[in-house]
């Protein structure tokens, strides 16, 4: 496939080392290639480790005899697919990849991808969960932009194994048959616009992993969601409809406090959220009704789902409880890095609640998450590059009980001295982490590190 051909890897995160570890075993000659300015050949051999014999290193500028010369460029989801270079790449016929799809050329089982806004992390693992209680710990491979590059697992797997993907919209872009036997997209709302661009491209970016799929591979699809509800009409794969606000005659929708499942106009009440959950907030019966479709889709026993769902503890960062202190509860949704994914974490509040917001400015607009505060944000504490921004909008919407914080470590400080017994604080900023952390994780880290000392 690979074998004696040119392959430029750009990126050399995590996701450009697989790619370096399976263009290997392909028999490539391979290419690395990092621009950063601070970073040195030197660097690059050493994060390589084992794999760099055989692997020519690349820092500043690519040389155009390099730039001439590859015939497949892999791209890590960071890098952009417009940067001047990678359309100079592909202008000369170079094939553009990424790490998905190189993943996806060495995979022998099935696959199950999801993707959306925001839910893709929570509903990934729960389906890998519920696979591998299915079938083992050993046939199942969790993937993506949840953390464990595709290409890392790929040569692993077997025909009866299956591997569960978090996708987002940047892996989507650089994809060409990549073909899930299920694909999910679970909601689409403005995210990622300073890459994107425009919403119709965030918008086809997501829509793109059902591309290769045909009426005998399933799509399981937010009814609710505008953009994926237009997009069942013309989807190429047998829909599977989910809804936390109607009946369904076919799909799976939240009835009272229940998740039921309405086949042929057949209901079946499968689970009580309140009873059978230990997850909060709507947007979580949305996410568990999503990986019930995509488990039963890739053939996982009703009992073995709800067996998994009810043990299932929320995905770390994502409305996760800390801890209480002094009769505060502390919350760390350190992954809602838009609007949207706030909301989420603002509806699962049931106390007057201290929220951290700001960051880095994505270019997203804040008018629905304020709205969303509905007496429920006793205090808005702002750090960041957004904060006058955010801060602007929410006078705009008469919301003025804002604090400013020149630092994270103040801003923490700040909640805990404005926080009452009984309240709670919660920290899901509506913004990227870039500029302040490295990524969310540590943003999530370094907030529940400051709960636990006090």
């Amino acid at each position: 496939m690979f074998e004696g051909q040119k392959c430029l890897v750009i990126g050399s995160g995590i996701s450009g080392m697989g790619a370096v570890s399976l263009l290997k075993h392909f028999g490539a000659q391979i290419i690395l290639y990092d621009s950063k300015e601070n970073m040195t050949k030197e660097e690059l051999i050493k994060k390589l480790g084992e794999l760099s014999p055989g692997v020519t290193c690349v820092t500043g500028e690519l040389p155009r005899e390099i730039e001439e010369s590859v015939q497949h460029v892999v791209l890590s989801p960071g890098v952009p697919v417009d940067l001047p270079l990678v359309e100079r790449l592909r202008n000369r016929g170079a094939e553009i990849l990424g790490e998905i799809e190189l993943g996806f050329l060495a995979e022998k089982g099935r696959v199950a991808a999801i993707t959306g806004t925001n839910g893709k992390t929570t509903t990934t693992t729960l389906v890998g969960e519920i696979m591998k209680a299915h079938l083992g710990e050993d046939n199942v491979f969790v993937v993506g932009n949840i953390g464990n590059p595709y290409t890392m697992e790929a040569l692993k797997t077997r025909p009866s194994s299956v591997t569960v993907g978090e996708i987002s919209s940047f892996q989507l872009e650089t994809i060409h048959t990549f073909h899930p036997a299920v694909s999910a997209i679970l909601n689409i709302t403005p995210d990622h616009l300073n890459r994107h661009h425009t919403m119709e491209a965030y918008v086809a970016a997501k829509e793109a992993v059902a591309s290769n799929q045909t009426k005998s591979d399933i799509c399981v699809l937010n009814y609710e969601d505008a953009y994926t509800r237009s997009f069942g009409e013309r989807c190429p794969a047998r829909v599977v409809w989910f809804s936390s606000k109607r009946a369904l005659a076919d799909g799976y929708y939240l009835k009272g406090d229940s998740i039921v499942k309405s086949q042929g106009g057949k209901e079946t009440e499968l689970l009580d959220i309140h009873k059978d959950m230990n997850l909060v907030g709507i947007c979580n019966v949305e996410n568990v009704m999503a990986a019930i479709a995509v488990a039963e889709g890739m053939g996982a026993p009703t009992e073995v789902i709800l067996s998994v769902i009810k043990a299932f503890r929320a995905v770390e960062h994502r409305i996760e409880f800390v801890a209480s202190k002094g009769g505060v509860d502390y919350y760390n949704d350190s992954k809602a890095t838009n609007p949207d994914a706030a909301i989420q974490g603002i509806r699962a509040m049931s106390r007057h609640t201290v929220l951290i917001g700001g960051g880095y400015d994505k270019q997203s607009e804040y008018d629905q998450w304020i709205e969303s505060f509905q007496g429920r944000v006793k205090w808005l504490v702002l750090v960041g590059q957004t904060r006058e921004k955010i801060a602007d909008c929410a006078k705009r919407h008469g919301f003025d009980r804002i604090r400013f914080a020149d630092t994270f470590e103040e801003c923490l400080k700040l909640c805990t001295e404005l926080a009452e017994e009984g309240d709670a604080v919660l920290l899901s900023p509506a913004c990227a982490s870039w500029g302040m952390f490295p990524n969310y994780e540590v943003r999530g880290w370094k907030f529940k590190e400051y709960v636990n000392s006090l």
